[in-house]
């Protein structure tokens, strides 16, 4: 059993917990997630790692309310515990690999959107620790839907809050502020964005046409977190690639949204995984990311 620390409400229908996972804190980096899973006959919920402690073993997890699992979950107090916790999973954030040298000569530029201010927290928080200064875009409906602010302030170098209503810091999308920081003056080498699908797809053709490597987490479409599902299959490229085993970072540039975004909608009924199946064959599924499918 994996013990909740804390746990908080950070807007409406968000919450942080704290749980206390020792092997996975050791081993986690910025990037990876976890898989939970509340008791013996629950659900089992992929959720990026928001932060974590080697020393006293926790592990961060923020999730939004969308289902009958996670507002099973939000109802979970201090001192509650998880069946399982199982991970880290997925791959690390490229910057992960990279040295503070290396990334001292980046200008890094970060847009996270909704609940992508999880995953985006880690990384920005990595690059601090190493010296490395970057600029931080948060976007929410509404000021009372913006969260970590404060965590994400302290570790950035530069922090732009946007509310689509005008409520707070910048008046209008997270594509709107990064338009005006570039007519600023303002240079990037890489745009780390990370949010609803649709809100990557937009940073990610306003980043193309401006000439910014561009890398985007997939996670909102992962279901199983194993391959096996075939929830996360998208076109990355001219490869079939899996959020899950492959990812969750991938090339902004190279994802193919709209089939993603289409498939999210087919997958949702049965006759439609059924059809997806068909359709797709041996690539439907991603395994162990290494096989190339269900055969």
């Amino acid at each position: 059993m994996f013990k909740i620390v804390k746990a908080e409400k950070l807007a409406d229908k968000i919450y942080l917990m704290d749980v206390e996972a020792p092997r996975v804190a050791k081993s986690c980096y910025p990037g990876q997630f976890i898989i939970v899973k509340m008791d013996e006959k629950g659900e089992r919920i992929p959720l990026t790692i928001c932060d974590y402690d080697r020393e006293k073993g926790l592990v961060t997890i923020v999730f939004q309310v969308v289902g009958a699992s996670t507002e099973r979950m939000s109802h979970l107090t201090v001192g509650d515990a998880f069946r399982d916790f199982v991970g880290p999973l997925g791959c690390a954030s490229e910057l992960c690999h990279e040295t503070a040298e290396e990334l001292k000569q980046k200008k890094i530029l970060f847009v996270a959107g909704g609940v992508g201010a999880a995953p985006v927290y880690p990384q920005v928080k990595w690059l601090h620790a190493m010296g490395v200064e970057c600029d931080v875009i948060t976007g929410a409906k509404t000021k009372d839907m913006l969260i970590l602010e404060k965590e994400m302030s302290e570790a950035a170098g530069n922090f732009y809050p946007c509310t689509d209503d005008g409520s707070y810091g910048h008046a209008g999308m997270v594509t709107s502020m990064i338009e005006e920081l570039i007519n600023a003056g303002n240079h990037y080498d890489l745009v780390v964005a990370i949010g609803p699908v649709i809100m990557m797809k937009f940073v990610a053709l306003l980043t193309k046409k401006l000439g910014i490597k561009t890398i985007v987490s997939m996670n909102p479409i992962m279901v199983d977190g194993t391959g096996m599902c075939g929830a996360c299959r998208l076109q990355v490229g001219n490869e079939i690639k899996f959020a899950c085993v492959d990812g969750p970072e991938f090339d902004g540039h190279l994802v193919d949204f709209d089939q993603a975004m289409a498939r999210q909608r087919i997958y949702k009924t049965l006759e439609g995984r059924k059809m997806l199946k068909e359709l797709e064959g041996n690539t439907h599924h991603g395994g162990c990311g290494h096989c190339g499918g269900d055969h």
